[in-house]
Formats: C-alpha cells, structure tokens, sequence
C-alpha cells in the first residue's frame, strides 16, 4: 500500500509530500523515482492545459462572465486535473522517464530492481575482521623486544657546559652556539651577546658564585631586585658612583644554564621601556653597544666601547666567529 503523504502529493495544494519523496528515495528507490516521473507528467500536462485555455481566450473577449476570479479557479481545476490525469494511466511519459532514469541511479537495473551487491548503506557492508596472521605473536614480541633495548640504552646528552672558563677561546667556542640560537628567536646578533658576556665575566674567569661556590651562571650580571622570583645569591661587587668606583653587596640573579641566562637578558631588556630604543638597533652591534651604555644598563662610562673593542677589534673573538662559520 502507498504511503498516505505520497497519495496526499497527488494533492497540488500539499506541499508535505515533497518530504515524503525524499524519505522513500533512501529506503525504495523505484517507488520514489515512479512517484516523481507522475509528478513531472502532471507538470507537462499542467502547461499543455495553460496552452490550450490561452489559446481559447482570445475567444472570450468581451464576455461578461470572465473575470479574474473565474480564471483563479479554472487554474485550480487544471492543476487537479493535471495530477489526477497522472495519477492513472497518464500519457505515457511517466513510463518513459522511469525507463530511462533507471539506467543512471546506482544500484537499479533497467527495470527497477535493485542490483545484488549493491551497498546502499553500512549495513550492507560486510563486519567481519580479516583472519590474523599466524606470524603475528612473533612479530609483537620482536617489537616488545626493541623497545625494552631502546628503554636500556643509555641517553647521550649534551656535554655539560663548564661552571668557569680557562680561555677566552673555550669560551667563545662554548657560548657561541647558545648565543646563534638566540639570536634566531631575537635577532641581536650573537657576538655582541658573547661580547657583553665576555666583558661582564672576565671572559668566563670570574663567574659570579654563592657564599657556598654554587654557581649562578649569570653571563650578564643582572641583579635580582624586587621584580625577580627566582634564584639569587650575594656577591660584592664594584659600582661606579660620580665616577667614583666603590665596593658594594649586592644581590644577582642564578639560573640553572647558560642559555637561560641568555634568554633572561632578552627579557629584561624586552621589559624595561628605557630599553625600547636599544633593541631596535639589535641588526647593528655597535649602534646597539652604544645605546646600551646610554640606556643605563651599566656604571661603567666605558661600558659600550669596552664591548665594541671586544667585538671588532679582538683578534680572537673574530678568530673564533668565522671558524665557526656564524652567519648575520
């Protein structure tokens, strides 16, 4: 039996059964597609009808019982009678199109059957898991097997980078790379970041440590003042005031490694607007040794051409930047 809201289609003022067509086209593809070819018959025959009543309209004219009331539902009369004319034996050419759209829709043979193996949804698919290959336990244990050696084996890490420095060239030779990456993620160029640690340092000699010799690995002589919340120790160190040098205690920050005492110093510099001006020379080393003098960063009056003398003018240090082939 027909479903009632596909009979109700057959109806030109139901528009419901246009969402009926849609729920049997995933279900019954043949009733669907012979329900829409009557639709599109009772279309054909519909204006086949309007052509003939303009053809007697000229006729009409003049007739006082033609109105536009009258034309309204002489329409409706022809719309009905179109559907219904369909719905029977029809003209024939609803026939026709399900003969010939059967072709193209997937799964349908010529005559509207459905096709044997045609998979129209997953539940035609088949569920079932491919046999497991009678080699399978040996392969897993070969791979558990790997992978308990690869947990044993021994991880190489880096060599630790030394507390003190005996050379200014092992220094070089061990800051450089830390400072290259740096300067990837900032841009200051790295001999000027291996310079002001060189200078700040005694090129590695006099690291600052604690009262108990840890090590604080500070390349840059921060000091740890209230805005710090890390690591500190106490050291006495030499301010110039007026000029004037003097000994005074003071507190400075300790990281763990050298390049978190990089990356510290880009932030401090990052965080401090008076330092704005210097960083926006970091493609220009001496412009940016020069500014960080004025900026304040240090007592020292000679500050900034004490790190430009070490960056262009001491042989080692340019010895020790082309061999390992820095690039600006």
């Amino acid at each position: 039996m027909q479903d009632y809201s596909l009979q109700q289609s057959r109806v030109y003022t139901d528009l419901n059964g246009l969402n009926a067509l849609k729920v049997q086209a995933r279900t019954d593809k043949k009733a669907a597609l012979e329900e829409v070819a009557r639709q599109f018959e009772s279309l054909f025959l519909s204006e086949m009808l309007k052509s003939m009543r303009k053809a007697g309209d000229v006729f009409s004219e003049g007739n006082y019982l033609k109105s536009n009331q009258s034309d309204f539902y002489r329409d409706m009369f022809d719309n009905q009678m179109s559907l219904t004319m369909a719905g029977g034996q029809g003209a024939g050419l609803a026939e026709a199109l399900v003969r010939q759209l059967s072709k193209q829709i997937p799964g349908m043979d010529s005559e509207g059957g459905k096709l044997a193996g045609h998979k129209a949804t997953l539940a035609d698919y088949d569920r079932s898991l491919p046999a497991l290959s009678p080699q399978l336990p040996e392969r897993v244990k070969q791979v558990e097997s790997v992978a308990e050696q690869s947990a044993r084996a021994p991880v190489q890490s880096e060599p630790e980078l030394p507390e003190r420095f005996e050379s200014p060239e092992q220094f070089v030779r061990a800051l450089l790379p830390v400072a290259q990456q740096i300067s990837q993620d900032t841009g200051i160029a790295p001999k000027l970041l291996v310079a002001q640690a060189a200078l700040e340092t005694g090129w590695g000699r006099h690291m600052i440590k604690g009262d108990d010799g840890e090590p604080s690995f500070n390349l840059f002589g921060i000091k740890a003042d209230s805005r710090w919340e890390g690591q500190a120790v106490t050291i006495t160190t030499t301010e110039f005031r007026e000029g004037v040098p003097m000994k005074e205690q003071a507190d400075f920050r300790a990281y763990p490694d050298y390049e978190s005492s990089f990356r510290d110093y880009v932030s401090f510099l990052e965080s401090n607007p008076r330092y704005r001006k210097v960083l926006s020379a970091a493609d220009q080393p001496d412009v940016f040794a020069d500014r960080l003098q004025e900026a304040g960063y240090a007592t020292d009056p000679e500050y900034g051409s004490k790190i430009r003398s070490i960056m262009n003018r001491d042989s080692l240090m340019t010895l020790s930047m082309g061999s390992d082939g820095m690039k600006e």
